[in-house]
């Protein structure tokens, strides 16, 4: 399934992918990819491309997650996040066996703390139930969002993550997948914790998946 998706995305999205690389190229300085490390199975290591959507002066530098209002996108890189077309490059790793179209989320390494059991995923039940993330993010002060995401969001999406491990089959994968093409989310009612856009410093979390 994985090489039959990831070869006819490839085919389908082709076009829009050069495309998206020539406006790239004509807007902003820089490369049309960006390369970051990502843990994969059995926590082995590879480097990851997405189409960039920052600005090549500003892009290695603040935290690493990323507000709606980040003023290090570009306009292009709004629009791309949206849609999620920044990702589109990474069927290509799906060819190459380095993920998988479903599956946990391939996170930096200094963010992933269980070992992955299984390749990581274009899109997966952690990546749908955080789809809006960077809105949700809106109202963490910038100086906040490093400590924010190694204290709540990681340990959410690790928990996501291995219950999906735990209870992945064929059908569910499916389901995420079509639901990935609709562009819909995971009904976040199956996270019972705080999700405390207010945060200010540390909390105990409930971080219990029903």
């Amino acid at each position: 399934m994985d090489i039959v998706g990831a070869t006819l995305g490839l085919i389908v999205a082709g076009p829009l992918m050069l495309s998206i690389g020539l406006v790239i190229k004509l807007t902003s300085r820089g490369p049309v990819l960006f390369r970051q490390t990502r843990t994969g199975k059995d926590n082995t290591r590879f480097t990851m491309l997405k189409f960039r959507t920052m600005r090549l002066v500003n892009n290695l530098h603040g935290p690493s997650v990323t507000r709606v209002d980040d003023p290090r996108l570009t306009s292009l890189g709004r629009w791309l996040r949206r849609y999620k077309l920044d990702e589109l490059p990474q069927l290509a790793h799906v060819l190459i066996g380095d993920m998988s179209l479903v599956g946990p989320r391939p996170k930096v390494p200094s963010h992933q703390v269980e070992v992955l059991l299984y390749k990581p995923g274009i899109t997966g039940a952690s990546s749908l139930a955080f789809r809006w993330e960077e809105h949700l993010l809106a109202n963490i002060q910038p100086a906040m969002l490093e400590q924010y995401q190694i204290e709540v969001l990681s340990p959410l999406k690790n928990a996501l993550d291995c219950d999906y491990m735990k209870h992945a089959k064929w059908a569910s994968d499916c389901q995420l997948l079509i639901l990935t093409l609709l562009g819909r989310e995971i009904n976040k009612a199956i996270l019972r914790t705080r999700y405390d856009t207010s945060y200010s410093g540390p909390q105990k979390l409930d971080q219990t998946i029903s």
